[in-house]
């Protein structure tokens, strides 16, 4: 049988074979990441952050860079206002704990200055779709803000839940990338991944089942009760610590495992250091030499997490999942831009 992509080109019968082995694949990753997880959900969080943390991030932007047309005629509004976003929210982001320790804020102020940024960040991805599916699907575009407006009420009556629900529905936007970009370039292998993705949450089921009840860490140091702090220990007080940190390294590990393997594998083609094929390297000499200039900075990060984790791991934990905010955001966009 001969399948059919989108775009009308027939898809050759011989991938199926590379479709089974990536479905392998896929099983493979997630029942390995679920036992570590599981069985040592400390140790396995600290190193996967450390392995993966900066290489996911400059595979990520990478990507973004490959989505991001050489001319942006009318999506000049959509690409300033994501872009203009990016950097608000992130620089916001950075000054909150800076203002808080400064001024003493008690936890009221912190809850109402997190649930401002909550409703920046609603009303930012709703003017986005509101703009994106403006012409393309009016229905949509409608009711982007009073959707947005919505959010924004919820983000006020209940800012530590939303923040938690943020924490832990990030490392799935991933998922959703690699089944747009399945859809895009290997539509038969879709139906394949869509199957495995089923066993998700039969995993956290189960890790949930074995740890509901589970004692605490064994580590009580700061940057334990950072890692415990992050997944959201302070805020489910009635569930085990150990339950919620392998929860959470589960599904960080999906998240880097689909940025560092299956997207480039998928959408780019190419080996990630060469940018050729990046739209805008070919706009303009300006242009090439800044996104250049860019991924040598990227790459200069990535070796500095490194040595930062190396020489005090907890202090570069805490930077980089506060200035990795801005890939967080950035990934609202260019998914909007998939559909």
């Amino acid at each position: 049988m001969t399948l059919v992509a989108p775009h009308g080109r027939p898809v050759s019968p011989s991938l199926d074979g590379r479709a089974r082995l990536f479905a392998i694949t896929c099983i493979a990753v997630a029942l390995l990441a679920a036992a570590l997880a599981g069985l040592v959900p400390l140790g396995f969080s600290i190193v996967t952050v450390f392995l993966f943390a900066g290489p996911h991030n400059y595979l990520e932007f990478r990507y973004f860079l490959t989505r991001m047309p050489a001319h942006w005629g009318p999506m000049r509004r959509f690409f300033g206002i994501g872009i203009g976003g990016v950097f608000v929210l992130t620089a916001l982001f950075i000054l909150m704990p800076i203002l808080g320790r400064r001024m003493d804020w008690d936890t009221r102020t912190w809850l109402n200055a997190s649930a401002a940024w909550n409703s920046l960040l609603i009303l930012w991805v709703a003017l986005l779709a509101q703009i994106h599916f403006a012409d393309r699907r009016p229905a949509i575009a409608a009711w982007s803000m009073p959707v947005g407006l919505l959010g924004v009420a919820i983000a006020w009556a209940a800012p530590q839940a939303w923040d938690l629900a943020l924490v832990y529905l990030h490392p799935l936007v991933a998922l959703w990338f690699l089944d747009r970009e399945l859809g895009r370039r290997k539509p038969n292998w879709r139906p394949i991944y869509r199957a495995c993705l089923m066993i998700i949450p039969l995993l956290l089921a189960l890790i949930w089942w074995r740890l509901h009840d589970a004692p605490m860490l064994a580590g009580q140091d700061m940057l334990s009760m950072r890692i415990t702090r992050h997944a959201g220990a302070e805020i489910l007080t009635g569930v085990s610590p150990r339950a919620l940190v392998a929860t959470h390294t589960f599904l960080e590990m999906l998240h880097y495992g689909v940025w560092i393997i299956a997207i480039p594998l998928v959408s780019l083609r190419v080996a990630p250091w060469k940018l050729g094929t990046a739209p805008l390297v070919r706009r303009s000499r300006p242009w090439r030499i800044t996104v250049i200039a860019t991924f040598a900075a990227g790459a200069l990060v990535v070796l500095t997490l490194w040595g930062g984790f190396i020489a005090d791991y907890p202090l570069t934990r805490d930077i980089y999942f506060t200035v990795a905010i801005a890939h967080v955001l950035a990934e609202a966009p260019f998914l909007l831009r998939t559909f």
